[in-house]
Formats: C-alpha cells, sequence, structure tokens
C-alpha cells in the first residue's frame, strides 16, 4: 500500500452475477442493458461478460454498449468437466471455450475464468457424479487443465484462471493444493474466490501468502456464518445456500475483505503487476431494484479500503 493507504496495484470490478445474473436468458434476471446501466451508475470501470450469451455476441454492438457507459471487460467465464476423458468431451469442451474466448477477446478482456463441473446439481442437490476423483481422473484433470491454458493462450491470447467452486472437484485447500501440485506453474494459476473458498473452509490470505504466485485473478465475496452453518447442517447443495442468503454483502461477512485486498497489494509489488479484484456477490434470483444499492454500497466500502 502507498502511504496514503491507496492499493495501487488492485482493478476492482463487478460482474452480471452481482445482479442476480445466472443464466443466459431467464426471465428472473435484469435485462443486460440494465444491468451495464447500473454497474456503471455504481462506479465500476471493470465487468465480467457472465454467463455466455447474456451479454451481445456480436462484438461491435458489444463495444458500442461498453464504450457508451466507460466499461472495459476483464474476463469472460466457461465452465468445464476437464476430469472427463475422451475425444468427444474434449470436442464438446473447446467448442465452448472457443465461443467464450473469442467474445472475450473482441471485448478486450485478458482472461478465462474456468469453473470445474458441479458434482451434484445446484438446484435439486442430485448427486450427478462422486464426489471425490479417483487418482486417474486427478491425472486427466490436470493434463486438460494444461492443455486447454496452453490452446487458449496460443489460439486466443487469454490466460485461463481456474476458480475453486463449491460443490466441485476443486472446492477447499486441499484440492486446490492438489491441483496446484501437478499443473505447470507457467500453464495454470487461479482465480481466487474469496467466498466460495471460505464456504468450503479456506483461508484467503494464507493461500495467498503461500501460493501467491499461483494466483492471477480474484473474486471478492463474503459468506455469512450463521446462514453457512445452516447449509453445513442440512446439507443443502450450492444453489439452495445461494436462495438462503450464504453470500452476503461485504463488510457484514468473512473473510474479512481487508486483509485479502492488503495481501494482493503486496503480491501485486512483488510482482510489479496489478491484479484484477471481480466483486461477485451471488443472489439468483433477486428482486430487480436489489442489486444496484448493494453494488454501490460495496464501491464504497472498497473505496474506504483504498480499492
Amino acid at each position: 500500500m502507498t502511504a496514503e493507504g491507496e492499493l495501487t496495484r488492485i482493478r476492482i470490478g463487478s460482474a452480471p452475477d452481482s445482479w442476480g445474473v445466472w443464466f443466459a436468458d431467464d426471465p428472473a434476471q435484469v435485462p443486460w442493458r440494465r444491468f451495464l446501466d447500473e454497474v456503471a451508475a455504481a462506479g465500476y470501470e471493470w465487468i465480467e461478460l457472465g454467463p455466455y450469451g447474456y451479454l451481445p455476441v456480436e462484438p461491435g454492438l458489444l463495444r458500442a454498449e461498453l464504450q457508451a457507459r466507460g466499461l472495459r471487460v476483464s474476463a469472460g467465464t466457461v465452465f468445464t468437466a476437464l476430469h472427463r476423458d475422451g475425444a468427444q468431451e474434449w470436442s464438446r469442451t473447446w467448442a465452448h471455450v472457443g465461443d467464450v474466448a473469442r467474445q472475450a477477446r473482441a471485448a478486450g478482456a485478458g482472461h478465462l475464468v474456468m469453473i470445474p463441473a458441479f458434482w451434484r446439481d445446484d438446484r435439486t442437490g442430485r448427486v450427478l457424479e462422486d464426489s471425490v476423483l479417483s487418482a486417474a481422473q486427478w491425472r486427466t484433470l490436470a493434463a486438460r487443465t494444461e492443455r486447454l491454458s496452453r490452446q487458449v493462450h496460443e489460439e486466443f491470447g487469454l490466460r485461463v484462471v481456474v476458480h475453486p467452486h463449491a460443490d466441485t472437484h476443486i472446492d477447499g485447500e486441499e484440492n486446490v493444493v492438489r491441483l496446484l501440485d501437478a499443473t505447470d506453474p507457467g500453464l495454470v494459476s487461479l482465480c481466487l474466490d474469496t467466498g466460495h473458498y471460505a464456504y468450503c473452509g479456506g483461508d484467503s490470505v494464507a493461500l495467498l501468502e503461500k501460493y501467491g504466485e499461483r494466483i492471477g485473478y480474484l473474486h471478492l465475496k463474503q459468506v455469512a456464518p450463521a446462514v453457512l452453518d445452516r447449509v453445513r447442517d442440512r446439507r443443502l447443495p450450492f444453489g439452495a445456500a445461494v436462495g438462503q442468503g450464504v453470500m452476503c454483502e461485504p463488510p457484514g461477512g468473512v473473510p474479512a475483505l481487508e486483509p485479502v485486498l492488503q495481501a494482493a497489494q503486496a503480491l501485486g509489488a512483488r510482482r510489479g503487476t496489478e491484479l484484477f479484484a471481480i466483486v461477485e456477490q451471488d443472489m439468483y434470483p433477486c428482486p430487480p431494484d436489489k442489486p444496484l444499492p448493494i453494488a454501490r454500497r460495496t464501491r464504497a466500502f472498497l473505496r474506504s479500503c483504498g480499492a
């Protein structure tokens, strides 16, 4: 941090997720133009694209809409199941990744956030596959994560960052460290989501301090501890947990974001780089008038932290 307390290595942004957007097209979600209007009005310059197809995929239209509001894009998001072997599975994955990567590159983004497959349905809780990967599946996951990262960089010039996520095989500390240990540091880095990592029992500051060189991107999020206790007691799937309000407005939850931001600032200073820190407050579905006031308060809070 500077003498004035400014976090000079952090680029703050927000995402459609903070407006309750989980799907490309859903009547429960705010229209995309309203999202763009409101995220700009809340004081953010950087955004993510959200689910593919929510924001316009036609490059000229998207650029014009962003420029009209002074907005810039940090990343797109892809959903993968890289632990599954087979050429057909890879072809399906690459087709999806290619669509998102083309949109992200055209919008000026530099990253792709990669979310692993859910082992249980996030709405119904139905178990889709074993929650624990076999040794062979871990080898496949590591190899295909490296392959995807390499190809995305070579073909689109984007950096893939793996997003540990609740109800996936890459969730808490044990599985995150296992992935890092099994992959090339030059190819595979993380999008550390502070809320998901806390949801799964992890310590974001400790991860930043120990594995900082493997962290290429941040999602800022907090968990409501009392709600998380109920979620764990009832063994709720993630979607139902979000409906219960498990992800809450900062600074009312955990982890405290000030030390996370300070650790990220120190990391950026050591590397001589800037680090995106994108606000995400999962709250699908939500009333359409709920997100903007929260976004404004959250932006004001982050400014009070120096970001």
